[in-house]
């Protein structure tokens, strides 16, 4: 049964008050990231390409703990919904332990790997050390940056996404600042960049960390770790660990076939990603409202009200994402010049740019409905259909015999991600209630 006139403006409102804090919070951090890039293009090609190189093997570790934001959003919505605001906080806390814990094991692990897995990469060797010093620096704030996935999906999952966009906004205007003192003020270099991204995260984790402990305190809920409570967590994030494993394969081998194609290949994957990136948080946001709706509804038993604000959300994502192509065809003579690109650099980001822009609306419908199965708690089809579609993704991705053909690989595996996707959306099996 469609939504009336009356409850899909209704609807529209509840959606905004989430998406749109959220909105401003995402796109926060890619505007910043692409201010990183712009910084360290004054220092020549190899240090950008250095920089896209460090730059995704980081963004795999940390996105590999995604689960941390996601699983927290959905359990703490569920448990909002019924009723249980102290179970609700509680399960909050136990996802920062185990943030903490994970950060503080993914420093020990990755600092004597730094050089072999930018080996992995298989980066020209005029970028090899660089991205061995930014890795290395940028792994002391690992710790820092998974307890800020965690209080950021403790708040949202609370229906609060105002505190994580004034936390992010602070945080990434302070990177942006430290960056370009570090870097271009005192002459740091490429390191400069990653120093001053680890102090902005760590200022940053501690005002989560204020926040969250308050609002225990506030409901009485523990601060103490309690190891059932983070085995439960971390159990329950083993799918969205292998969906977020698929999504990371899909990444990195693009950046190793962007690296072996060139040097001015591999620069301009590097912005070309961090412009997608922007983008994919841009239509993120409705994914967020749809986690933190969808888990209330779900946790509150009300299976209709979540079908239909799903479908309100889809009509959502379209429109965005038809928008955000427009956009980047509008802005595409522009942006090489944002990133004072070298002209081998401009021509291939250029040239990838319309393919960029053709695949936004079919982004916004993926992303939408993958924050709604999320929502809903249904991370094993989610870690399945990840499997599937990165098979579908990797041979035209290793067929690609230059960077435009790589980023319409990339367009086939968002296709197979929307078929997959929308064939689960359309059924019932992901509409479970109760806490």
């Amino acid at each position: 049964m469609p939504l009336t006139h009356g409850e899909g403006r209704t609807t529209d409102r509840e959606i905004l008050r989430l998406a749109v804090p959220a909105f401003a919070a995402l796109v926060a951090e890619p505007l910043f990231l692409l201010t990183d890039y712009a910084i360290v293009g004054r220092l020549g090609t190899s240090a950008l390409g250095a920089l896209s190189v460090a730059g995704t093997i980081l963004a795999t570790i940390v996105n590999l703990c995604v689960f941390l934001a996601y699983g927290t959003t959905a359990a703490v919505a569920r448990q909002v919904g019924a009723g249980n605001h102290r179970q609700a906080v509680q399960r909050g806390m136990d996802g920062v332990w185990l943030a903490a814990a994970i950060g503080v094991g993914v420093v020990v692990v990755c600092w004597p790997l730094a050089p072999g897995l930018v080996g992995l990469i298989d980066a020209p060797p005029e970028v090899t050390a660089d991205a061995i010093t930014y890795l290395r620096i940028s792994l002391v704030g690992t710790p820092a940056m998974l307890i800020v996935l965690a209080g950021t999906g403790v708040l949202r999952g609370l229906q609060d996404t105002v505190t994580p966009l004034t936390v992010s906004v602070g945080g990434f205007a302070l990177n942006a600042a430290l960056n370009a003192w570090f870097v271009l003020g005192l002459g740091w270099g490429l390191a400069g960049s990653a120093w001053g991204t680890v102090a902005a995260q760590s200022l940053a984790a501690g005002a989560y960390l204020i926040v969250v402990v308050r609002g225990a305190r506030r409901v009485r809920a523990s601060l103490r770790p309690d190891l059932a409570g983070i085995k439960t967590s971390g159990t329950a994030g083993i799918a969205l660990l292998i969906r977020t494993v698929c999504l990371r394969i899909v990444l990195v081998t693009a950046t190793v076939i962007a690296a072996r194609l060139g040097v001015a290949e591999v620069a301009a994957h590097g912005i070309t990603t961090q412009l997608w990136t922007l983008l994919a948080f841009a239509l993120d946001a409705i994914a967020i409202a749809g986690q933190a709706l969808t888990g209330k509804l779900l946790g509150a038993g009300d299976v209709l009200g979540a079908r239909r604000v799903t479908g309100r959300m889809v009509m959502w994502g379209v429109v965005s994402g038809v928008v955000l192509g427009l956009a980047v065809i509008g802005c595409r003579p522009f942006i090489p010049g944002i990133f004072a690109a070298e002209p081998a650099v401009a021509a291939q980001i250029d040239a990838v740019l319309w393919t960029v822009a053709l695949f936004q609306p079919i982004a916004g419908v993926v992303f939408v409905l993958d924050g709604v199965l999320i929502g809903a708690g249904d991370q094993r089809y989610l870690a399945w259909a990840a499997a599937v579609t990165t098979l579908t993704y990797l041979p035209f991705a290793l067929l690609a015999g230059s960077l435009v053909g790589l980023w319409l690989a990339i367009g086939v595996w968002m296709l197979a991600r929307l078929a997959t996707l929308g064939l689960r959306a359309r059924g019932d099996a992901w509409l479970v209630s109760g806490a």
